[in-house]
């Protein structure tokens, strides 16, 4: 019989195996992983590319999985989801590309324009759409320490838990609270939002306190 935890459901209501499971069997069967590029490889895609570009995102996109290919004897399989394990390998990548990332903002910042997306999605931030308001966030966004930037995206675009993100990052839940914290306190300072987030939000930011 097969353990029902092993299996996960998808919006049509039918069960497909978890990803632990198809890294599992893709250990003896390759082409199994396939199926795990299927299932993320879009969300990965959409995380680099909204903090690097389309270019090199595709780059990161393909080196992401073809490390994942590679290790995934080392997997934990204890871990159903491997979002935070691909993710954390994307977020490793992306570290090579400092430079590219903060050009991006910079450029951003100057121009207003964002050639990748039509907005940023953190909740802490919603009350502010203005194009030159975009602008003020892609430089705040430049201004971060690189591991307060990885926490704060990691949890704003690829809508992670803090539990997420621990694993993802290898660092305690503590250091990304403490990171996002210090995060949004920033870009709050640097956009002009009041400290506190409207109460209507603050269900939303729950969620990530597990």
């Amino acid at each position: 019989m097969t353990d029902s935890s092993a299996l996960s459901t998808t919006t049509d209501g039918m069960y497909e195996p978890a990803d632990s499971v198809l890294i599992a069997r893709s250990r003896d069967a390759p082409e199994q992983f396939g199926m795990l590029f299927q299932r993320h490889a879009a969300q990965i895609h959409a995380y680099a590319a909204r903090r690097l570009g389309e270019p090199i995102a595709d780059d990161v996109m393909a080196e992401t999985f073809l490390a994942a290919f590679r290790h995934r004897a080392r997997y934990d399989l204890s871990r159903q989801s491997a979002r935070p394990w691909l993710y954390g390998i994307a977020t490793r990548l992306i570290a090579r590309h400092r430079r590219a990332e903060a050009r991006a903002y910079s450029a951003l910042a100057r121009t207003g324009v964002d050639p990748v997306t039509e907005s940023f999605a953190d909740e802490v931030i919603t009350r502010v759409t203005a194009l030159d308001a975009r602008a003020q966030l892609a430089a705040a966004l430049a201004r971060l320490k690189s591991g307060d930037r990885d926490v704060l995206l990691l949890i704003a675009w690829a809508d992670m838990t803090y539990e997420e993100v621990s694993e993802s990052l290898g660092i305690p839940i503590g250091t990304v609270r403490s990171r996002l914290h210090r995060a949004r306190a920033q870009v709050r300072q640097s956009l002009g939002v009041h400290p506190d987030p409207p109460a209507d939000t603050a269900h939303k930011e729950d969620k990530h306190h597990g």
